[in-house]
């Protein structure tokens, strides 16, 4: 591959970007991260950038400091004289934070967009987002990728689609839902969903007819897993024979994974773009890779490609 491109990591996503970089046909440049007894911490690349096109690559899951790390990267870069800054961002953070639902809230995810176009990056490549939107609050290119692309292949080549019905579990999902439903020419369910506090789900029903169907259950998403779980053991109660979920960040925080593994699902399958806790797997995530798909696109962007193809949702 040419040497106009350089690629970097972040902390956190430190094996992904060396599987992005291998799949690329390059190898990661050394960047350093030294943190200080007070929590502070301070990145440098360790090898010049000037003039070549840069890609950064850092999921933005919590804590914060992975955000901060990616946008000190995007700075030294930028301060190194590098020819252009690309970001990418497995998994877009803060991106449930899209508009205000109530009175005096932030809209974290401009914020986010602000804080990365003022850093310096020039185009930003990610997955799923929680809403489209939120492309549109950058004034730089946003290539939105969709883990269908993976989700698809794998469900035609694992599964029966004779009988299969694809579910979402809340009415904000419907639009993903249908658009699974239609390309595998399947029906769909809806889960209604009702929320007093954030993660915690109070009232549950189910639109549609699931009955004697192997269900899959699609969401961009899967953080507490207690909308998930609810959801498949209410599929169970009205018949269906199987519940699988598909989630493309495997978020999973607090009592997230003893859930999973308690609940009636018979599979949660996942991708790569939020590295599982370790120590706290369960046999019944299955993670499917999408370093390819990315390394895919930056191929197609140095080559002045069309990326459209990757755009399947």
């Amino acid at each position: 591959m040419s040497d106009t491109i350089k690629i970097l990591a972040g902390t956190e996503s430190f094996d992904f970007a060396e599987r992005v970089a291998k799949a690329y046909g390059s190898e990661l440049i050394d960047s350093k991260t030294t943190k200080f007894s007070d929590g502070e911490f301070s990145v440098s690349i360790e090898e010049t950038v000037r003039g070549k096109v840069v890609v950064i690559v850092q999921s933005t899951f919590p804590p914060s400091d992975n955000l901060f790390e990616l946008l000190l990267l995007i700075d030294a870069a930028k301060r190194a004289s590098a020819k252009s800054i690309i970001a990418v961002m497995p998994y877009f953070g803060m991106a449930r934070q899209d508009r205000k639902d109530k009175p005096r809230v932030a809209i974290g995810a401009k914020l986010v967009a602000n804080m990365l176009m003022a850093a310096g990056v020039d185009r930003v490549i990610t997955m799923d987002l929680h809403a489209d939107q939120i492309q549109g609050f950058f004034e730089v290119p946003v290539d939105h990728l969709y883990g269908s692309t993976i989700f698809l292949k794998y469900i035609k080549d694992s599964l029966d689609l004779s009988n299969i019905c694809i579910a979402t579990p809340d009415t904000g999902g419907t639009k993903r839902a249908n658009s699974y439903a239609k390309r595998l020419g399947v029906d769909m369910a809806i889960c209604y969903k009702q929320r007093k506090v954030a993660n915690e789900v109070t009232e549950m029903t189910v639109i549609g007819d699931v009955k004697g169907k192997d269900v899959i259950i699609v969401d961009d998403m899967c953080d507490t897993a207690g909308t998930l779980t609810k959801a498949a053991g209410l599929m169970m109660k009205h018949g269906a024979l199987s519940v699988r979920a598909i989630c493309t960040h495997a978020v999973l925080s607090g009592p997230a994974y003893k859930r999973i593994q308690d609940s009636v699902l018979t599979e949660l399958i996942v991708t790569d773009t939020i590295p599982l806790k370790k120590g706290a797997q369960t046999e019944k995530i299955k993670v499917l890779p999408v370093h390819d798909l990315f390394a895919q696109v930056l191929t197609c962007l140095m080559n002045n490609e069309s990326i459209s193809t990757h755009f399947i949702i």
